[in-house]
């Protein structure tokens, strides 16, 4: 029977621009033996070509379509939820606008005037942002945000991600954003067994570095949840963890042994 395998990438698949030793190996013996293969990721400041051509680059043979980032479901959200004439105003790195804009979504010309926001991670996030942001949902804007993560894993430690954006205008309304699209929503995790996999969920095998997206997100929908041991999660996190994986490997080098 065919298996799916939804893999993170971030601390699952690299670090920063160095492959996990014994992954792309691993990953072409998935494929070899007719199991079907797909990247998700919840980093914003990407596009999914940009991923296509660093996996290419790392030794891991990937098309576009076996590549998912949260820009591409909150494109795909808003499509469905915005309504002729509403605007989008977002904060966030060029790689989001790129493809909200691909996808046709308008974007705002007066931050308080547009009907939605959309939180991404920005590296150049600022006062005047959070302010505009903030003015749009007193106006009744519906904020959405790219992803919860609160840190990106890097070589050497961790770094701010989208989650700092959140708990930004969070402490400015009193209120949760409406809407996260990324892991752990089932949004994304509909959207990859329906349209990329289509697999039934026990078919499905979530790989990930990260309890409270990867591996929240694989139980909630019924795939079969993987925890990897090279990103963010420590033993000790894992120990006193809500999210519990019904795998833990060390590396996705061993993914074949499932």
């Amino acid at each position: 029977m065919t298996k799916g395998y939804i893999f993170d990438l971030d601390g699952t698949i690299y670090l920063d621009d160095d492959i996990i030793p014994g992954v792309p190996e691993a990953i072409q013996e998935l494929k070899n033996r007719g199991d079907k293969v797909v990247f998700l990721t919840n980093k914003s400041i990407a596009r999914r070509t940009d991923y296509v051509t660093k996996l290419n680059g790392l030794g891991i043979e990937v098309e576009l379509d076996e590549v998912i980032n949260s820009n591409y479901i909150t494109a795909h959200y808003l499509k469905n939820e915005m309504s002729a004439g509403d605007t989008a105003y977002v904060i966030g790195e060029q790689p989001l606008f790129d493809e909200l804009l691909e996808a046709g979504i308008e974007l705002a010309s007066e931050a308080a005037n547009a009907t939605h926001v959309v939180l991404g991670w920005d590296r150049q996030f600022t006062y005047v942002k959070l302010n505009d942001a903030f003015q749009a949902w007193r106006n009744g804007a519906e904020i959405i945000a790219t992803n919860p993560d609160r840190t990106c894993p890097v070589q050497g430690g961790e770094i701010p991600d989208c989650g700092a954006m959140i708990g930004a205008l969070e402490g400015a309304t009193g209120q949760p954003v409406k809407q996260i699209t990324g892991k752990p929503s089932s949004l994304m995790s509909d959207y990859v067994l329906e349209n990329v996999l289509k697999l039934n969920a026990d078919q499905c095998y979530m790989v990930g570095d990260r309890l409270e997206t990867d591996i929240r997100m694989a139980n909630e929908a019924g795939i079969h949840s993987v925890l990897v041991m090279t990103g963010i999660t420590t033993p000790a996190m894992l120990e006193k963890a809500a999210d519990r994986p019904a795998f833990v490997l060390e590396s996705v080098k061993d993914i074949a042994s499932l």
